[in-house]
């Protein structure tokens, strides 16, 4: 699907999955931490309509420092990948003509 390979991690060795536990240090530090003192949620869907809003801030406002980041944002890097994808795409339709 997509050329997308699916890898799984070893079992009990977060070295290996060091981008989702940044992330889960990330929600909780920014997220989860602050709101959870700043309001009562009453619902699971409020913490979720919460977690979609900084989420949305996460993806396409927060710059990141991360390995071949740059200070990009995530959806910058996103997009320049299509971008990229694209460009060698075109090159190689352009060799096979």
């Amino acid at each position: 699907m997509e050329d997308v390979e699916h890898r799984t991690t070893r079992v009990r060795r977060p070295q290996s999955n060091g981008f989702v536990e940044r992330l889960h240090i990330t929600l909780l530090d920014e997220h989860f931490r602050i709101k959870g003192r700043q309001k009562w949620y009453e619902s699971v869907e409020e913490m979720q309509k919460d977690l979609e809003e900084y989420l949305a801030v996460y993806n396409t406002k927060r710059p990141h420092q991360g390995r071949g980041m740059n200070g990009r944002t995530p959806f910058q890097a996103f997009r320049d990948g299509l971008n990229q994808k694209d460009q060698t795409g075109n090159k190689a339709a352009q060799k096979a003509a």
